[in-house]
């Protein structure tokens, strides 16, 4: 164990894990060996769950991990493991739910004191280098942690194996038929969640504001199944409000992970791929529905943002980008308006000022602002020239830290939303990009026929995929499947979900799913969490992936993804009665699921109006595919129609007459 007597994080392939390697702490990456080295010297182990993006981690790392004195105490007393969340969510999944059950709430960067079993006994998040504000210094926390661990064991042991029986009874399965799936409770959902609407500003709640990327699809599904202009303005108002205040990058384009007040101005300003792929897909939806040139201009530019600022070498898409810029937050976003003079020019400098709400007083620190887009500009030409000179020239500033890990799941809502965006709205380059990074990850990710978690610069990591690695990937490429009618991304989606199936799902309980595989490592807990988050739950994301390859797959093999689909979806709907705004991805399925799902299949020996129209004007969840008669599954047995292209526009196993007539379809579509 001679080796463990240091910090060994430099070889790990996780961004923020190598962000310690040169911490005087003697840090050790998870896994049985470090569990060993703690049972050997009999001491506790001290646990740090952090993100490379997270502000509050670097604070941390900053005041005591990179503290020498602070060190030597953990070193002594401690085996320090330092985790990466987003590289290990079913680690994070366990221990967040401990730190909340044992304080009251969660967040990171965590910390947790474990038995060299892997039990938790104590459990917190940032600890202060000196005491403050009730909170004991983390020094003393060691101190104290140490002495309870050598005096008090019994009650340590007593503790721990209390919080571990508790997680693993809380990780149970949902409900199997609580509610009927109908459209009454989606309706009873959506009035829910728009109860909790900020009518005046837009969102749901009060500050913090996280953007509600999952729950706006769903929302926007229920108005075009309902026709509620109500759902469409709750929806159109939380969207704009968005998109025109400072969680929205009005220079670069792409969003923050949230905003700090209630009005949307000040964002937390790390950016997460997550969030930018989800509202991708939302405003690509929502420009397609309503004409609207403020989500067309948001989906452009979020799209050029990810391309332009997250792909990686691989044709797949980094993590995030840091929240601080050289250990200060906003560094290379604010602005005041003599910045914007220096920049512009004093007649631009000032109607700049002026359209991006900076003022001399300001709307973040040290008397900066926030770029804001109140109102659209008088002269679009204009502003087109200011945003690209002003982005110019932030990027010669200094900039955030970039996380190049390349996470399965959230590349796999990266392809859903461009190869959708990219089809509804006519634009290849976002399929193209779809394409390369779907190749790229079944190249790399996909290891003796089981996927990986995440991994940097072509160097794919050990830690295997959970559930939403494997529906979120599956859905892309069934997305992918349906708009370039590729056999090859329908066959390795089908690949993806059979393992899913084999190794996820519950045998004793239909339709629920385990978040890691039934021959994954032994933790103290199988994590089990349907409730969608930040990112789709796996469960809900699995939800959706069935559910497309049900229709999309030949009729041997649909049976066993609709069922599954089914009962899936039948867990889910008691979070839409009790959870409705945690729910959102559940929505968005459901929605579909509750109209058939919606089927169109356009047989033509070439390129179609009809096609194209289908893909415009189909609502969120409605599968469209094209190609020549019987080339996929869902165009078997549908033939030109006296040699014209013909749409067959299905709902469940109900169809309507094949139509010739782009205005035909639309008038079905709209049905």
């Amino acid at each position: 164990m001679g080796a463990l007597s240091r910090n060994t994080l430099g070889d790990a392939t996780s961004p923020y894990l190598r962000q310690h390697a040169d911490n005087p702490v003697h840090w050790q990456q998870w896994g049985t060996e470090a569990l060993e080295w703690a049972r050997e010297r009999d001491v506790p182990v001290l646990l740090s769950i952090g993100y490379a993006a997270c502000h509050w981690c670097h604070v941390m790392a900053h005041e005591s991990f990179e503290d020498e004195a602070t060190a030597a105490v953990m070193n002594e007393h401690f085996v320090c493991i330092k985790v990466d969340r987003e590289e290990r969510p079913d680690l994070d999944a366990i221990y967040m739910n401990a730190t909340v059950a044992m304080t009251g709430q969660g967040g990171w960067p965590m910390t947790c004191f474990l038995t060299p079993d892997g039990e938790p006994f104590y459990c917190g998040t940032y600890f202060p280098p000196a005491p403050r504000g009730g909170m004991p210094s983390f020094t003393q926390l060691l101190e104290a942690i140490d002495d309870t661990w050598r005096t008090r064991r019994d009650d340590v042991l007593k503790a721990s194996e209390s919080i571990t029986a508790e997680l693993r009874r809380a990780g149970g399965a949902l409900p199997a038929g609580a509610v009927a799936l109908d459209g009454a409770l989606l309706d009873a959902a959506v009035a829910s969640i728009r109860s909790d609407e900020d009518v005046e500003r837009g969102g749901f709640g009060g500050a913090p504001k996280f953007p509600p990327s999952a729950l706006l699809e769903g929302m926007l599904r229920s108005h075009e199944r309902t026709g509620s202009a109500m759902v469409l303005e709750s929806v159109t108002r939380t969207a704009e409000a968005m998109a025109r205040g400072g969680l929205f990058d009005q220079l670069g384009g792409g969003f923050a992970r949230y905003s700090v007040d209630a009005d949307w101005i000040v964002p937390h300003f790390e950016k997460m791929l997550y969030d930018n792929a989800q509202l991708l897909r939302f405003y690509a939806h929502l420009a397609r529905r309503t004409g609207s040139d403020l989500a067309l201009r948001v989906t452009e530019q979020t799209a050029e943002f990810m391309l332009r600022d997250l792909r990686t070498e691989t044709g797949c898409f980094a993590s995030a980008l840091d929240a601080d810029t050289d250990g200060v937050e906003g560094l290379t976003y604010a602005w005041t308006p003599d910045q914007l003079i220096e920049v512009l020019g004093f007649e631009d400098g000032v109607w700049a000022a002026g359209l991006l709400a900076v003022s001399s007083v300001g709307t973040f620190e040290a008397g900066t602002s926030v770029l804001q887009l109140p109102a659209d500009p008088d002269d679009a030409v204009r502003w087109e020239s200011v945003r690209r000179t002003l982005l110019d020239a932030r990027s010669r500033r200094p900039q955030p830290a970039r996380d190049d890990k390349v996470v399965t799941a959230w590349n796999g809502l990266a392809i859903t939303a461009l190869a959708e965006a990219g089809a509804g709205l006519g634009r290849t380059q976002w399929l193209d990009a779809a394409q390369h990074c779907a190749r790229s990850l079944l190249d790399e990710h996909l290891v003796d026929g089981r996927l990986r978690r995440a991994s940097l610069g072509s160097v794919v990591g050990d830690a295997a995929a959970v559930l939403d690695d494997h529906a979120a990937l599956a859905t892309g490429l069934l997305t992918l499947h349906q708009v370039t009618g590729g056999a090859e991304w329908l066959a390795n989606a089908q690949q993806i979900l059979d393992v899913a199936l084999d190794h996820f799902s519950d045998d004793t309980e239909p339709g629920s799913w385990f978040d890691t595989a039934d021959d994954a490592e032994a933790l103290i807990a199988r994590p089990r969490d349907p409730v969608d988050g930040a990112t789709p739950s796996g469960a809900s994301s699995m939800a959706e992936a069935l559910l497309l390859a049900s229709v999309l797959s030949a009729p041997d093999t649909a049976g066993r993804y609709g069922a599954a689909a089914s009962a899936t979806i039948d867990r889910g709907t008691v979070l839409l009665q009790r959870v409705p705004r945690s729910a959102g991805h559940w929505l968005a399925v459901a929605e579909a699921a509750v109209r058939g799902p919606i089927q169109v299949a356009v047989a033509t020996d070439g390129a179609s109006d009809l096609l194209d129209a289908a893909r415009r004007h189909a609502p969120g969840g409605v599968v469209v595919v094209g190609g020549t008669p019987d080339s996929v599954p869902l165009l078997a047995d549908r033939p030109l129609v006296d040699g014209e292209s013909a749409a067959y526009v299905c709902r469940g196993v109900v169809c309507d007459r094949p139509v010739t007539d782009v205005d035909a379809l639309v008038e079905a579509l709209a049905r």
